[in-house]
């Protein structure tokens, strides 16, 4: 885990994260805790440097580029917000004192000086990972492959616009593996245990299995499969969004329900609507949109929160599923990196807009030298990525899971 002030190149898990989102790989784990920020940490990756290079064209030349706009936008937070986010205090509710005017004795006195020191919890997120990408661009080619400057200009211009894509791409699918940390770290603390003691939430709210709920309602007995049949859908999707609803409704006022609980420390929070972030999976949506949506969406309820439907949360093979090693927060405000957690429904996650993110920071760009013997310069690119998950934050995660009925 990383839990040091040391930098840390991760293009491995970068790649991996890359190829299963793009569909080049099947569902495999993924090592998240090796660069999530959990309060302690800080989320990093790199990626591995590529070389582009054309032999050869013999007529005409089509340049093949699209710009690429990153998901999770909302996540990402400016350098003069969070550029030197190393840690966050919160001042902890202390009890209310009996009134000293109850308690006049003739003779005595009061000591209205009594030290009464405020409690104050301080997480902290450590470190930071260095980025870099370059590309190799030979003067030969001008002569060798392209007709003419402009044609030249073209591909040096399809190269830059490339290394610009593969780089909004890299932050999208660290963005991601941001959240999958997120959403498996809250189901793992609300629904496991481990000998240290992972910090829950009061009232067993925080991570909801949808289909229990339902079936705990309504005296059904569905499984994961049955939920999408015409026959239930509407009456599901139905009650899915109510309980959506009410969660983000407690959500605004100031408990202990959805934020993690430390032994000497009783976190309350709450969040305003308009910090609230809300990503939905996309099929749900779209099953949404072609039968029941007018019945279901809160038109006011989604227009104030940031919300975004989700693709898929890890790889583009297993749209609905995450499978990695999340580090979660201790009830002691250590942490653990756990093994392998599938969880392979997840419908969205509901959640404050500090419990999780990430900032760009000393990002710069510069070409080398001509390189005289070899014919040829570099391009580079660099910058320091921080991310960050914060389970002392609000943030509630919606699944559906088969389970023993009986029970």
């Amino acid at each position: 885990m990383a839990n040091d002030l040391t930098f840390h190149q991760l293009s491995t898990v970068l790649t991996d994260i890359v190829s299963q989102a793009t569909g080049q790989k099947v569902l495999a784990p993924v090592n998240t805790s090796s660069f999530i920020s959990v309060a302690s940490t800080v989320l990093k990756s790199g990626y591995d440097p590529l070389s582009t290079a054309i032999s050869q064209v013999l007529s005409k030349t089509i340049f093949s580029v699209r710009p690429y706009s990153r998901k999770f936008k909302g996540l990402n937070v400016s350098n003069q917000r969070y550029g030197n986010h190393v840690r966050k205090l919160l001042t902890i509710d202390k009890p209310f004192e009996d009134d000293d005017r109850l308690k006049l004795v003739d003779g005595e006195s009061i000591d209205q000086y009594k030290v009464n020191k405020p409690k104050v919890l301080q997480t902290n997120f450590y470190g930071a990972n260095q980025y870099q990408k370059s590309v190799t661009i030979y003067k030969d080619q001008l002569d060798t492959a392209f007709s003419s400057p402009d044609e030249f200009g073209s591909f040096v211009s399809m190269v830059m616009q490339n290394a610009s894509d593969m780089i909004e791409q890299a932050h999208e699918e660290t963005a991601r593996a941001t959240i999958g940390n997120l959403i498996l770290g809250i189901y793992s603390m609300e629904t496991k245990e481990t000998p240290a003691g992972m910090a829950k939430a009061n009232g067993g709210r925080r991570a909801l299995n949808l289909l229990k709920l339902y079936n705990d309602e309504t005296g059904k007995t569905l499984k994961v499969a049955d939920a999408y049949k015409p026959e239930n859908f509407e009456g599901f999707v139905k009650f899915t969004f109510s309980t959506i609803n009410t969660i983000a409704d407690l959500m605004t006022d100031r408990n202990t329900l959805f934020s993690s609980q430390l032994t000497e420390y009783p976190i309350l929070r709450h969040t305003p609507k308009d910090r609230m972030k809300f990503y939905l999976n996309t099929d749900m949506v779209n099953k949404i949109n072609s039968e029941v949506y007018s019945t279901v969406f809160n038109p006011d309820f989604l227009k104030m929160v940031d919300f975004e439907t989700v693709n898929y949360w890890q790889s583009a093979l297993s749209p609905s599923s995450i499978n990695a090693k999340p580090a979660v927060l201790n009830t002691n405000g250590s942490l653990t990196g756990l093994t392998n957690v599938l969880l392979s429904n997840v419908v969205g996650v509901l959640f404050d807009e500090e419990a999780a993110g990430y900032t760009t920071v000393n990002q710069w760009s510069q070409p080398s030298p001509f390189n005289a013997r070899g014919g040829y310069y570099n391009q580079f690119w660099h910058f320091t990525d921080r991310y960050w998950n914060d389970f002392t934050e609000n943030a509630v995660v919606f699944y559906m899971e088969n389970y023993n009925i009986s029970s």
